[in-house]
């Protein structure tokens, strides 16, 4: 072990010798991921949220399972494998997605790997409300642009199981991971069609009653800074240039082309919201309030999008 690191193979064996039910064992890793000031947020807010997905999900066990497991015993094997999870990811500072090649996005388990982002975007919540207040009308043709993992096009293919869904990316690595989750959500995603495309550029000739996209929008300076955890995950997904909007900029100028009339753009800047508003100053974006937390998305209609068309399209 490299004087470096943040926790002991000493300490994992230790705890492998002496700690004996599930509880130990959350206990232990809230311990050390605190101790190791570990960066959470790929799917939990807290250390002892991050510990308890750690254990339940590496003994394939559910967060909500009873409270009396907890005091079950754990075999010497599966104390020997939870070791080596909290090994990589205190010392390797890997994304317990990653770990455990798992997340869900609106209740929904999905694959995932260095390839794609870790599904986290609040859009969830505005899936799960089918885009109360501003979608009146059921959708029939919806675009996930930037998919990714192909979480967000899934779950809205099972919140609008009529709906033809169009799932784009430019990154063919990306679409290899999001074809396995269409594979395994086979009954909900089998109108999801996955599209190589570089945002708009290779998309069919037709409009989409609703454009969801969480693209990349982190700026440079925040790049810079991103905690280790976040450095795991493809800078393609991430960087989008000095002030984060380089990609949203583009579909700002593309968009009112590809809506229906009546049509809805909902788009995630996170941390660009400021510079995305003193950017277009003349906009009114509609920047949604979350009830479970998460700011930085927007929506335009297909009016909004057409009448400031040409301000988007010059300042790309």
């Amino acid at each position: 072990m490299e004087a470096s690191a943040l926790i002991t193979k000493t300490t994992l064996a230790d705890a492998v010798a002496e700690l004996v039910t599930i509880r130990d064992f959350i206990r232990f890793t809230v311990s050390c991921l605190r101790s190791a000031d570990v960066h959470v947020g790929h799917g939990t807010e807290d250390h002892f949220a991050e510990a308890t997905a750690l254990i339940m999900q590496s003994l394939s066990l559910q967060w909500s399972a009873d409270a009396e497991i907890l005091d079950a015993k754990l075999l010497r094997s599966e104390k020997q494998a939870i070791v080596e999870l909290i090994d990589k990811r205190i010392n390797e500072r890997t994304p317990l997605g990653y770990l455990l090649n798992l997340s869900y996005f609106c209740g929904h388990p999905f694959y995932v790997d260095e390839r794609v982002l870790i599904p986290r975007s609040p859009i969830a919540e505005l899936i799960e409300d089918r885009f109360a207040p501003w979608l009146e009308n059921e959708p029939q043709r919806i675009l996930d642009l930037c998919t990714g993992s192909g979480c967000i096009a899934i779950a809205l293919a099972y919140v609008y199981p009529d709906a033809i869904i169009d799932a784009a990316d430019i990154s063919l690595d990306a679409l290899s991971v999001a074809a396995v989750n269409v594979e395994h959500h086979q009954v909900a995603a089998e109108n999801v069609n996955l599209i190589e495309s570089d945002l708009f550029s290779k998309l069919p000739n037709l409009r989409y009653d609703l454009i969801v996209s969480n693209p990349p929008y982190v700026d440079a300076e925040d790049m810079a800074d991103l905690p280790e955890e976040y450095q795991r995950e493809p800078e393609l997904a991430l960087a989008a240039g000095v002030d984060g909007l380089d990609i949203v900029r583009k579909i700002l100028a593309e968009a009112a082309d590809c809506l229906t009339e009546d049509g809805l753009l909902v788009v995630e800047v996170g941390n660009s919201e400021w510079a995305l508003a003193q950017s277009f100053p003349e906009v009114e974006f509609d920047w949604v309030e979350f009830k479970r937390g998460g700011s930085g998305v927007f929506v335009l209609t297909a009016q909004q999008c057409r009448f400031y068309q040409q301000m988007f399209r010059e300042a790309v």
